[in-house]
Order: structure tokens, then C-alpha cells, then sequence
């Protein structure tokens, strides 16, 4: 298990939620991103170059089989880096919330 690490990097609620949304998954498309989160393009932009700049997220662009035009999607996943660091910021996020529950 990961040593508790409470991250400001994660911690902003966007951010948080991005990263528990790609944790479960290899990958995530940006437009299912955005939608699911409620956000606009350029708040989802803004958020996930916060990460990718910490190496928490990587991003590739790659054609979709199922168009016929040549738009390519987007595809977004948490790091090797980032995983670790989103169980480390949980893992904090616990303990502060047990700590808080046995007075």
C-alpha cells in the first residue's frame, strides 16, 4: 500500500476527480472526460496540463476506426507516477478523515 501523501496537486476537486476517473482505466477519451466531469474543454485543458506537467497523466492522439473523417480523439491515462501518487493523496485523505472521526 501506498505511504500517505496528501498532494496539492491532486487535491484541487477537478483534479481529484480526473484522476479517480482515469485509476480505474487504461485510458479515457477527452470528450467522455469532459462530459462525465461537466466541464468546459478549455477547464479540462487547463486542469490536465496541471498534471501532465507533474507526470501524473499522459496523453495520445490517435485516429478513431468507427469515423470516416481523419479527427483524432484524444486519449488520457494516469502515469505509473500519477497512480501512485493519487493512492498516496487517498491514503492521506483517510487518515485525516479517521483521525477527525475518533474524538
Amino acid at each position: 500500500m501506498a505511504e500517505a501523501r496528501f498532494d496539492e496537486t491532486i487535491h484541487a476537486p477537478i483534479r481529484l476527480r480526473i484522476c479517480g476517473l482515469l485509476r480505474p482505466v487504461d485510458d479515457l477519451d477527452f470528450a467522455v472526460l469532459r462530459d462525465t466531469l461537466e466541464i468546459s474543454d478549455a477547464t479540462l485543458s487547463k486542469h490536465l496540463k496541471t498534471l501532465v506537467a507533474a507526470g501524473y497523466v499522459s496523453s495520445r492522439k490517435a485516429s478513431s476506426a468507427g469515423r470516416g473523417d481523419s479527427r483524432q480523439i484524444t486519449w488520457l491515462s494516469l502515469t505509473k507516477t500519477g497512480r501512485d501518487a493519487f493512492a498516496a493523496h487517498v491514503q492521506a485523505l483517510q487518515e485525516i478523515a479517521g483521525s477527525a472521526t475518533r474524538r
